[in-house]
C-alpha cells in the first residue's frame, strides 16, 4: 500500500515539476536531458542486442552439435 501511495506522489511531483505554469518549470531541462540521453540509451540497447544475438548464434551451434552427437550414437 505504501508503494502505491509513494508512486502516486512521485508521479504527481513529476507532473508538477514539468508543467510550465508551476514555479519549478523543469520542462525544458527534462527535454534537454531526454535529448542528451537518447543516443547513449540507444547505444546501450544496441550493445545488449549484439550480445544477445551472439549468444543466440552460439546456442544454436551447440544445439546442432548435440543433435549430431545424438544421431551418431543411434
Amino acid at each position: 500500500m505504501i508503494s502505491i501511495i509513494l508512486g502516486i506522489l512521485f508521479i504527481a511531483f513529476t507532473v508538477f515539476a514539468v508543467l510550465p505554469m508551476c514555479p519549478l518549470n523543469w520542462g525544458a531541462d527534462v527535454i534537454a536531458f531526454l535529448k542528451g540521453g537518447a543516443p547513449v540509451f540507444a547505444a546501450l540497447i544496441g550493445l545488449i542486442c549484439l550480445f544477445i544475438g551472439a549468444a543466440d548464434i552460439k546456442d544454436k551451434k551447440e544445439a546442432k552439435k548435440e543433435d549430431a552427437a545424438k544421431n551418431d550414437q543411434q
